[in-house]
């Protein structure tokens, strides 16, 4: 949608504001990463390989400039979805490839392979893991965190996690997956929103016995430091493409429900997951927006080139959004309620676009629901039980109040 300059200017003023009432931590929090001294020494001497991406920075300088500015010998770099440099679209194969700035051979673990082989570590005495999640069942980095997990304790080696805060740490909610449903999006038995740090979860992942064979992996945790889960965390490096914005951090474990549904949720914008709309819903909504191709972030959005009208929720209120501690299904509701042709709503085939909202809800029944016409109330009810059980068995693995 076109806006006067004033118009633009006035929703920057009003985002900042909503903003401004959220109280980061930041100054108080320092990562694993930034604590240089807890590890410096354990790494010295021996071969080291990372799992990192773009957000595996100390201040302004990556991991892996500090460790070899350092002495540390590093001898590859393992990448997860969207590449380590961070720069290629969600789902994309990602190839192996040569750091252009240090000359370290980067593998992906996001193409022809999604874990470290046994050739891959032969060279390599110890692995730090070390990037930045968002603490939701369907961002593949936990994935990638149990899969270089498996490989360390196939093949004899220790792994390190720089720990990273959890920027929706406050926040458990969700139906717990039905591992008939598990797929690339969902392969743990928890909520959408976990209320983990990797460190918390790679624990979990040992202790529930997540690896195959039995396998548990040798940990060493670098904690975050005066840091509680109540905090909120701003991250100082996008996470990935798509999730580019302090209110899509806080409202993806929202939003992204609508990657299964024939809405655009803000793919082919500059603001992914922070407005919802279609074609179909003109004269329903003023708001409109236009998606376009965006190399290396949204390269085919759905409704490509089309005016898309719906919500417009980057003026939330956030702060209201964090006291609530819940998923927002009241924005599902209403679109389902407004969408005209209701058969194609959960139908994203018939636009050539993937997406499963079973697998990104976790569960059947949530679909159901929103067709039955159930209240926010009444759905969430169904979760409650088996949210109960999983605060209790989460409590087990926590590293920080």
């Amino acid at each position: 949608m076109k806006k006067t300059p004033y118009i633009a200017l006035s929703l920057v003023l009003l985002a900042n504001l909503l903003y401004a009432q959220l109280k980061y931590a930041n100054d108080v929090i320092k990562t694993g990463a930034e604590q240089t001294e807890r590890y410096i020494d354990k790494l010295k001497g021996k071969r080291v390989a990372l799992v990192a991406n773009q957000t595996s920075v100390i201040g302004s300088t990556h991991l892996l400039d500090s460790l070899l500015k350092r002495g540390v010998t590093v001898a590859k770099v393992f990448g997860p979805e969207h590449g380590f440099r961070g720069n290629a679209s969600n789902g994309t194969e990602v190839s192996d490839e040569v750091d252009s700035s240090t000359g370290v051979k980067v593998i992906s673990l996001y193409g022809k392979k999604n874990k470290p082989s046994k050739e891959d570590l032969a060279d390599v005495d110890i692995l730090v893991f070390d990037i930045q999640d968002v603490g939701c069942r369907f961002y593949t980095n936990i994935n990638t965190l149990r899969d270089v997990m498996e490989s360390c304790s196939r093949y004899g080696k220790e792994l390190m996690i720089l720990d990273r805060p959890n920027p929706n740490a406050y926040l458990i909610d969700g139906p717990i997956l039905d591992m008939n449903l598990k797929s690339g999006i969902g392969q743990f038995p928890i909520p959408i929103s976990h209320g983990l740090t990797v460190a918390e979860f790679a624990q979990m992942v040992n202790g529930e016995g997540w690896l195959a064979d039995n396998l548990k992996c040798k940990l060493s945790i670098v904690k975050n430091a005066n840091y509680r889960h109540d905090m909120l965390y701003k991250l100082p490096v996008n996470p990935s493409p798509n999730l580019n914005t302090e209110a899509g951090v806080l409202l993806y474990p929202s939003t992204c429900l609508f990657e299964g549904v024939a809405l655009n949720h803000g793919r082919g914008t500059d603001y992914p997951f922070t407005v919802i709309g279609g074609p179909m819903l003109k004269g329903m909504y003023d708001f409109s927006y236009i998606p376009i191709s965006m190399p290396g972030r949204a390269e085919d959005p759905l409704y490509q080139d089309q005016t898309c009208y719906g919500l417009d929720l980057r003026n939330s209120d956030l702060e209201k959004l964090v006291e609530s501690q819940k998923i927002n299904l009241a924005w599902m509701i209403e679109l389902y309620s407004k969408f005209p042709n209701k058969a194609q709503f959960f139908d994203r085939s018939v636009h050539r676009q993937i997406g499963n909202i079973d697998h990104l809800a976790g569960v059947s029944e949530f679909r159901k629901q929103i067709e039955a016409g159930k209240s926010e109330a009444e759905i969430r009810e169904t979760w409650e039980s088996d949210l109960v059980a999983y605060r209790k068995m989460r409590k087990k693995y926590l590293l920080y109040k």
